[in-house]
């Protein structure tokens, strides 16, 4: 069993400004968002919890929040993204 990953994302282009995530076995333990909507985020939140990490990305990856071309989800699944694509597990991205 390996050990809880904290992963903190600075967002591009949403209200949500920032990500926490913790991640465990490549299944989402934690999320928190700084900035916002919410209630929305904490529904996010609760619908994510014990999913993996790859279930997340298909689920969020291209929603457009007002015409933005990217939303809060979006970014959460960017930063999966990366978090996948990076070799060395780095903490930060």
């Amino acid at each position: 069993m390996s050990e809880e990953e904290i992963i903190r994302y600075n967002t591009i282009g949403t209200c949500c400004k920032l990500i926490y995530l913790k991640i465990k076995d490549n299944k989402i333990v934690d999320v928190e968002f700084l900035g916002g909507c919410s209630g929305n985020l904490q529904g996010i939140k609760s619908l994510i919890k014990g999913m993996n990490t790859e279930d997340v990305i298909q689920k969020l990856q291209g929603i457009n929040c007002g015409g933005k071309g990217t939303s809060c989800p979006d970014q959460l699944a960017q930063c999966l993204i990366q978090y996948a694509n990076n070799s060395t597990k780095t903490k930060i991205l």
